[in-house]
């Protein structure tokens, strides 16, 4: 991997032992103990004794011994996670050593612990700062004495411990946003470490920069005025850093080349190196520090060290790390300034460097003269400069040197020459480029790359280790900084994913080796087919000026002679889909393949090359376009075309000239992905375009974008530019609503009866604004002409939010669940339009379901349809009959300017004109300006003439040229009553026909171009005014929209949080800049940073990386002034109250303290919500049959018997979502349902069986939720899905776990608190009826109360009994129909009681194929059932075979054998939230 490009590593093994256990089992650290472990262990004891919340135990009072016996005794030096995260879930830091923490008890052991702690809350990505926040007395003591123990001056910490206090300052250092944080580290990083440098190269930089030499002759005024104490504090901290450098050195130093190694020492030494790459990527800390690093000459002697010989061994990270810390050093930015530096000034600074030392050697070294006098092209290399340069002694290399300032000029020389002259060397040589590196680059992965951990980490990272990954955080050294992370990451993250997608499907395929030794498959694969012919076709010659070919095609031929539906998938390939060339290589006659198995010791990988498809040939060999027809095709063997990476293939071909083999003579497999996961090569096409090209972000937005500056700079308040008089259109429903809407006062000239809506709002500069009404302009007599008017009472909030995004600069809206975001988001939208008409919108969302929410409100407002455009798939669900795709509005224009023309042909005949005037919009436009107009105006002036006489109305009716046109309006148009009314009625109609003819000059460009191509472009990129589409759409279709000059003013996104950070920054750059500048006036971000972020699947880049944080959620880390939506109307305010502690001010709307269904208590329950405790069931709790795939019976049997209780009392099934935290549990309540519903009327299905990750955006009036985790909290400890999983009920949330564990999860107190207010048991009311009279809160007159899940299930089976009993006599009473005794008691018979012999037993695996109702959520009855050989219940056609009998299933059978293939979760083996624990 080339020094420039850092895309390097995760893992290191110290010998082949360590090496060979990892192949031989997965590792999976930090697994969290379980619930006996915890009960039983020592520490847990302690707990209780001393400082457990929840303990009933009288507290001990505080001792320090107890912390030295907890820090000396159970954990010692080896700090074991598994007790470290037990001391954290008792909240030893909260509750026992920071409370205690004073100069009296500080001591080795106190640091440690409370270092310790807090690592391990970074480590499981919980609240790190909270407890220093709310007791921060003692935060400048702590850090003055973690800094003192780093330093360790006295020898009392050990290795291993200064490991762990280094791990603390990258934690602090990227914590930057932290006030306590900051305070007290950034003196570190000052100004002042500069007094550690040569005093030569000191003088040299301040000599450079006249501002920063006032500044430190600043400094030392400044610091004259301190105390000595103070003064020698200041003194220590500007040492600190250079003292770590030092003590660094010492220990890499220790590492030998050969032999034993430490890996204590190792471990130290990755770890500093990642606080270097750290320091270095912000510029706040990169400032100085970098000099301090270049002086030290770090780079070079970490190059030299022992520990960089065993690169291929305990040094592989150490030297990736040490590559991201050279490419930072060189980065392309002028540090002191933060200016990005570009090519050309690179080239210019290259030049100088070369130039001085030319200059020394012609002047001081006369054995160098050749190099003095050459030109700088034949001196710049590497192998040119150690040609020089080698011949030089080592007392010449070292005045050499010191001449140049590298080195320090007096005292004997202490430094060997192979130092020295590596020293020099790599000061003077030329720095390769990265875009170049990136361009050169595939895009595409290969096998080498996807198996190699170093490179692409696999999925059991516990968050404790050192990667050599780029992170994302605060801030960006430059904008191809920015790039560059996101580029990598993105790529890694991608290649992640496929290499999960080539495993599964080759364990599918099974592939085993034949008689003549060639590889066949004895499986098959939905997503994979055996190639029958490959063939390259075109090998194109490379374009100026480039070595690689300018295009290679390649023919591929497959036979779909298999199902239809699954050949229907091949044929639906598209243009521009990726696909994978596999070539496998089976390693036995008879192979057992196993998903538990590592996967390179089943199948040999030889070859992957991905391609891009170009289109399907027809039976003459033709590409066929998209767009038409498909031809039929006599056989089902399919030949299609693709486009390979010119880059790989090039090369490939190198190799084979070598002597290597032929890839493109191996390939056996083609793979496909599905549409949804493999955009990946648009995107990172995209990304590389933007680095290639330049990339202008408004300037308003520039510094905050990159994390610098006032984060307040971008707020329309200190925009220039912002608008003092804001016409609010429909906002406001009234002038009670304008007062409501501006608490601060509003002041009115007019008369109270006068004050009608619609206002607009003129801002003084003070609290009170004045509140302008205005009438709107007839505009028409028809029905049609009224507008569409907003219907939402907005709140005073709402309208902050939308004043912000109608002033330009940068708006963010926090939108907690229920508080009408999107509401406000459409009425920005819509002011936007009506207050700057020849502006463009653009929406982005992250998800269709989204968007087309977005839409279908912004449809419901005053927005003329014809400006309306929607891109990208989803489309077909906005649930209108109308089309809004690009192609669907092309055909809305087109019909609509018929019907404007039949419009203008019926006028022309009212004022009994001749001619074809109606033929074109360009006859029209001529039939307007010569008749229309004309009339228009002699109307005007006839008036205008009898009113200066006298103003009679009946003028008007006499006058009014176009009374025929109008006959068919309602009547009578002018009613004689008022002559101003009957004036504005006239101008009314003549606004009417204008519109016509302005639509008709709009449609006028329509007529002149042919093909419906021009017109889908011309149509979004001049005629659109509002333009939606997903992030991902953005980001495939970058290029042709700045190809086609796509312009835009404004851009709003909607569910910002959940969108990745560079799927954010695309849709800001859908346009090139105009003079050097963006025309982006506004950039509107809705969302909710405490919600669930966006998807990341590999856990290092998730934890490690900080993958998961979106734009809005930086921005609001950053302190960007944002709008917090206060008022909820989604949640009964009991239930709200389980989530509103976790925003400012949450209340409640009006409504839902005053509509019936919110004052009405849930029928058949006790209360609104509940806890329900879940004991074990057999024994057993939760259960893991394949990794991260949990399950909980017993919980899943309890939910279901309370949707089938909800049920039997009259609750519709529409009304009641079933929510669960875990994929694995999601499957097995289906089946439950299935088992015990499916086929039963009385039961059905309900809305919705998914997990809470993919319910995010969505609600209903009830929701059960099964919490799953009976040993460890796991994944639900993320704060952020509590706040999702509680906010998705209106009415009712019943949630089913084991309280114990989660009720003394310290970041789930809140929630947990009010939760168990109410009783853990369920409490049920079944005597009543649907709906009850009982009112919310009310207690009910008798209940029902269910100890456990069997007898809620024996009462559920009783109760349907007597449910269906009372039913039958009912309708035989009425005589309605017959009794039917046997297809009752045959319905009875499902319904079995739950006994400790008789569950349905837990799925080791789900099914492979979902059906296309659970991908759209609408669970249909379900097929008939079956009962495998283990007792697991499966559709009858469809037995699940368990993964290690694979190779006894039968060969059609092995695709749902590994894991699941596909559901509306989108899994393919484990997901994220399977993954998180």
């Amino acid at each position: 991997m080339d020094t420039n490009v850092y895309v390097g590593g995760a893992r290191h093994f110290p010998n082949k032992d360590q090496a060979d256990q990892q192949k031989q089992r997965p590792l999976r650290h930090g697994v969290a103990p379980t619930v006996t472990e915890i009960h039983s262990d020592v520490l847990t004891n302690l707990a209780n004794q001393y400082w457990a919340p929840h303990s009933t135990l009288p507290k001990q009072p505080f001792s320090d011994k107890v912390i030295n016996r907890i820090y000396y005794t159970e954990i010692g030096t080896k700090f074991p996670i598994r007790r470290i995260m037990l001391l954290e879930f008792s909240q030893y830091l909260e509750l026992y050593l920071w409370p205690n923490f004073s100069p009296s008890t500080l001591s080795p052991s106190y640091i440690m612990s409370i270092v310790m702690m807090i690592n391990e809350k970074v480590r499981q990505k919980v609240e790190v700062w909270r407890v220093f926040r709310e007791q921060p007395a003692q935060v400048a003591l702590f850090f003055h004495a973690v800094k003192e123990a780093m330093k360790d001056e006295n020898g009392q910490f050990k290795i291993k411990e200064q490991t762990v206090l280094l791990t603390f300052l990258i934690h602090s250092f990227n914590s930057l946003e932290e006030d306590i944080v900051r305070t007290q580290i950034q003196h570190t990083v000052g100004l002042g470490i500069w007094r550690n440098l040569l005093p030569a190269k000191l003088n040299s930089l301040l000599a450079r920069n006249p501002r920063l030499s006032k500044r430190w002759a600043g400094l030392a005024k400044r610091e004259s005025k301190l105390s000595a104490r103070e003064r020698a504090l200041r003194e220590n901290d500007y040492a600190f850093l250079p003292k770590l450098v030092t003590i660094f050195l010492a220990v890499l130093s220790e590492i030998s080349a050969e032999g034993a190694v430490k890996l204590e020492e190792v471990n130290f030494c990755e770890r500093f190196l990642e606080l270097c790459i750290d320091l270095q990527a912000q510029l706040p800390t990169r400032r100085f520090f970098n000099s301090v690093l270049l002086d030290y000459h770090l780079i070079v002697k970490c190059g030299q060290s022992g520990l960089t010989a065993r690169a291929s061994a305990e040094g592989h990270l150490f030297t990736e790390l040490l590559k991201m810390v050279q490419f930072y050093s060189k980065f392309e930015i002028e540090d002191l300034e933060g200016v990005p530096l570009t090519q050309s000034e690179m080239l210019t600074a290259h030049y100088d460097n070369v130039l001085n030392l030319q200059k020394q050697c012609f002047a001081n070294f006369k054995e160098l003269e050749e190099l003095a006098l050459a030109s700088i092209s034949q001196v710049d290399s590497r192998e040119s400069l150690m040609g020089y340069l080698r011949g030089l002694n080592n007392k010449r290399l070292h005045e050499l040197a010191s001449q140049l300032h590298l080195v320090e000029a007096h005292g004997e020389v202490k430094y060997k020459s192979s130092f020295l002259l590596e020293v020099l060397v790599s000061h003077h040589e030329k720095r390769t480029s990265q875009k170049e590196e990136i361009n050169n680059m595939p895009l595409y992965p290969t096998e080498e790359i996807l198996w190699d951990e170093n490179i692409v980490p696999n999925e059991y990272f516990s968050g404790e280790g050192c990667l050599a990954l780029p992170k994302l955080n605060l801030q960006f050294l430059t904008l191809l900084d920015y790039l560059l992370r996101n580029f990598n990451l993105f790529r890694l993250e991608t290649m992640y994913e496929i290499k999960q997608d080539i495993e599964d499907v080759v364990l599918r395929l099974a592939p085993f080796l034949a008689s003549d030794a060639s590889t066949q498959f004895r499986g098959w694969a939905r997503m994979a087919l055996p190639l029958a012919k490959f063939a390259i076709v075109e090998v194109a010659k490379p374009n100026v000026g480039k070595n690689h070919p300018s295009r290679v095609r390649a023919d591929i031929t497959i036979n779909l002679d298999i199902r239809r539906e699954i050949a229907s998938e091949w044929d639906s390939l598209r243009r521009h889909d990726v696909c994978f060339l596999l070539s496998i290589e089976a390693l036995s006659t008879t192979p057992s393949y196993s998903a538990k198995k590592p996967f390179l010791e089943q199948v040999r990988m030889r070859f992957i090359r991905g391609c891009e498809i170009e289109g399907y040939l027809d039976e003459e060999g033709r590409v066929v376009q998209e767009g038409f027809e498909k031809p039929k095709y006599k056989t089902r063997m399919r030949t299609v075309r693709v486009y390979l990476d010119v880059n790989q293939y090039q090369t490939d071909m190198e190799g084979t000239i070598k002597g290597s083999e032929d890839v493109y003579d191996s390939f056996n497999i083609l793979l496909r992905r599905k549409p949804k996961e493999n955009n990946f090569k648009a995107v990172l096409e995209t990304i590389r375009d933007m680095m290639n090209t330049e990339c202008v972000v408004p300037e308003w937005l520039h510094d905050i974008f990159l994390g610098y500056g006032d984060p307040a700079d971008a707020h329309y308040s200190k925009m220039k530019n912002r608008i003092e008089t804001i016409d609010f259109n429909d906002t406001f429903l009234n002038v009670s609503h304008v007062r409501d809407s501006f608490p601060g006062g509003v002041d009115c000239d007019e008369e109270e009866e006068k004050l009608i809506k619609p206002f607009k709002i003129q801002f003084t500069g003070t609290d009170k604004v004045k509140a302008i009404p205005y009438t709107l302009p007839n505009p028409g007599p028809y029905p049609s002409n009224k507008p569409k008017e907003n219907t939402v009472y907005f709140t005073d909030t709402q309208v902050e939010a939308i004043k912000a995004g109608c002033n330009p600069g940068l708006t963010m809206v926090v939108g907690p669940p229920g508080t009408g975001k999107t509401d406000v988001a459409v009425q920005i939208i819509n002011n936007l339009y009506h207050n700057f008409p020849n502006q463009r919108t653009l929406i982005v969302t992250h998800s269709n379901q989204a968007l087309n929410q977005l839409f279908q409100k912004i449809m419901n407002l005053d927005i003329d349809e014809r400006h309306l455009l929607r891109l990208g798939h989803g489309e077909e669900a906005l649930g209108t009959e109308k089309d809004f795709s690009k192609y669907g509005r092309v055909n809305y224009i087109l019909a609509h300017r018929l019907e404007l023309l039949e419009e203008v042909g019926r006028l022309q005949k009212s004022l009994g004109v001749m001619g074809d005037v109606n033929y074109t919009c360009e006859t029209a436009g001529y039939f307007n300006l010569y008749q229309v107009k004309s009339r228009w105006e002699t109307f005007e002036s006839s008036i205008k003439k009898r009113s200066m006489v006298k103003k009679c109305p009946a003028d008007i009716k006499e006058l009014f040229p176009f009374a025929g046109y109008f006959s068919n309006a309602p009547q009578p148009i002018f009613t004689g009553q008022s002559y101003e009314q009957d004036l504005e009625s006239a101008e009314g109609c003549y606004r009417h026909i204008q519109k016509i003819f302005d639509q008709l000059e709009e449609f006028r460009a329509f007529e002149l171009m042919r093909s419906g191509l021009d017109r889908a472009n011309y149509l979004l990129v001049k005629e659109a005014k509002i333009i939606a589409m997903t992030c991902t759409h953005a980001a495939l279709t970058r290029r042709n929209l700045v190809k086609l000059g796509f312009r835009y003013d404004n851009i709003l996104m909607e569910e910002a949080a959940q969108i990745l950070e560079i799927e954010t920054f695309i849709p800001l750059l859908l346009q090139e800049p105009e003079d050097g500048h963006n025309r982006l006036k506004r950039v509107i971000l809705i969302g909710d940073h405490h919600q669930l972020p966006p998807v990341i699947k590999n856990m290092a880049f998730q934890k490690y990386s900080n993958m998961e944080q979106s734009l809005f959620t930086r921005f609001i880390r950053l302190g960007v002034p944002a709008v917090e939506l206060d008022k909820q109307g989604r949640s009964r305010p009991s239930i709200a109250e389980l989530y509103n502690w976790r925003y400012k001010k949450l209340g409640n709307l009006p409504h839902v303290t005053s509509q019936p269904h919110y004052l009405t208590a849930n029928t058949g329950f006790s209360f609104d919500f509940q806890l329900i405790d879940v004991e074990d069931f057999n024994g057993v709790g939760e259960s893991e049959p394949n990794a991260y795939f949990y399950q909980n019976l017993a919980e899943a049997e309890y939910v279901v018997a309370t949707y089938m209780y909800m049920r039997l009392l009259g609750y519709k099934s529409e009304d009641i979502t079933i929510l669960t935290t875990y994929n694995g549990q999601k499957h097995l309540i289906r089946d439950v349902v299935k088992q015990r519903c499916g086929e039963n009327p009385v039961f059905g299905f309900p809305k919705s069986i998914t997990t809470v990750d993919r319910y995010q955006g969505s609600q209903n009036n009830y929701i059960l939720l099964s919490l799953v985790r009976t040993k460890t909290v796991g994944h639900f400890r993320d704060v952020r899905r509590l706040i999702v999983a509680m906010s998705r009920a209106r009415l009712g949330l019943y949630v089913f776990a084991r309280v114990g564990i989660f009720a003394n999860c310290y970041e789930l107190t809140p929630a947990f608190k009010k939760l168990l207010q109410h009783p853990t048991e369920l409490h049920l009311c079944p005597d009543e009826i649907l709906p009850t009279n009982r009112k919310a809160g009310e207690l009910p007159n008798s209940v029902k109360i269910i100890k456990n899940m069997p007898e809620m299930s024996k009462f559920v089976y009783e109760f349907y009994y007597t449910v269906v009993n009372r039913l039958v006599k009912e309708q035989q009473r009425l005589a309605l129909i017959a009794p039917k005794k046997p297809a009752e008691e045959e319905k009875l018979e499902k319904i079995k009681v739950i006994t400790t012999q008789e569950a349905v037993p837990i799925v080791d695996l789900p099914p492979d194929e979902i059906s296309s109702e659970e991908e759209t959520e609408n669970l249909e009855p379900a097929a008939a059932f079956t009962t495998t050989a283990d007792g697991v219940i499966t559709p009858a056609d469809e037995v699940i075979t368990p993964a290690d009998e694979v190779m006894e299933a039968t060969p059609a059978k092995l695709d749902e054998v590994i894991t699941p293939d596909s559901d509306e979760d989108g899994d393919c083996g484990p997901s994220l939230e399977d993954m998180m624990s």
